[in-house]
């Protein structure tokens, strides 16, 4: 066999490997969520959504846990977003591209992998004992921002870095100062892009578990939250609890819990990608 017949044999020998890791990995994940929805789609009502949660696991509802899911993703949006954004406009286009840049970068791009655990550990001990916040939503919202900023700042960074410097140029040959330009030019062009990696970024934050258990979020909250400063649980936290129960009901809880928690979760991903199409629908290089 000569090196051309080997060459397409290895070409042909990896499609045929990618292409069974797809529909491997595809189906794996149609079972899963197939199971769930067969599971937990006849528990699915208005009665379920409404309902506080109770001992009981056909009076159990999900009330109290969506509604502090929205509190948490909204404080957790209104924090990382400008701040993210802010800082990874701030390194690409104003910071010195030195030593310590590098290595910032390298230490920003770390920081995206680092277990959501420790992330809780940092919110306890600042946001929970040292500004004594408590076991609150705000608490819960600044711990998963600090989670998601390190990818929300690499997004950004990325997202600047796509756009031609040929459109940088001709701002600035046109007069224009560096803000200008960056709040004229760069932005829009980058913005979908940008949009894309915070909504995916908080989509991340929805799921997380770990984090909020640290800082004392409850399994059991009896009432709705009205304020930033009040106790609260999240659907993670309460589909580990109904999981952790060894009655059957509650395992049925759980999964209707988990489609609704899909639901968000696939929504805010379609929304990120209807936005990043748009945006770049728009832009003319």
């Amino acid at each position: 066999m000569n090196n051309t017949n080997s060459s397409r044999f290895k070409d042909k020998a990896f499609r045929v490997f990618g292409l069974s890791a797809i529909i491997f990995c595809m189906l794996t994940l149609v079972i899963f969520i197939g199971f769930i929805i067969y599971q937990g789609a006849g528990r699915l009502s208005w009665d379920f959504m409404t309902s506080l949660p109770s001992r009981f696991a056909e009076r159990s509802g999900i009330y109290t846990a969506w509604i502090g899911t929205l509190w948490v993703l909204v404080l957790t949006t209104l924090i990382s977003f400008p701040l993210g954004v802010g800082a990874g406009i701030y390194l690409e286009e104003y910071g010195n591209k030195g030593k310590l840049s590098k290595l910032l970068e390298i230490n920003i791009a770390n920081l995206a992998g680092v277990p959501s655990i420790i992330y809780g550990l940092l919110g306890l001990q600042v946001f929970v004992r040292m500004m004594k916040m408590g076991n609150s939503i705000l608490a819960g919202a600044l711990t998963l921002a600090l989670l998601i900023l390190p990818i929300i700042i690499v997004s950004t960074r990325e997202a600047l870095r796509a756009v031609p410097s040929s459109i940088k140029e001709a701002s600035v040959a046109l007069g224009a100062s560096k803000w200008q330009t960056i709040w004229k030019q760069t932005l829009p062009a980058s913005f979908g892009g940008i949009l894309t990696g915070v909504i995916l970024a908080i989509s991340r934050a929805v799921g997380e578990t770990a984090p909020l258990i640290v800082i004392g979020a409850l399994a059991y909250v009896p009432f709705v939250p009205e304020s930033p400063f009040d106790e609260f649980t999240v659907l993670p936290i309460q589909i580990f609890n109904w999981v952790s129960r060894p009655q059957h009901e509650f395992a049925i809880n759980a999964a209707a819990a988990i489609i609704v928690l899909l639901f968000i979760t696939f929504l805010m991903n379609g929304i990120a990608v209807y936005l990043r199409n748009r945006w770049q629908q728009k832009i003319n290089w």
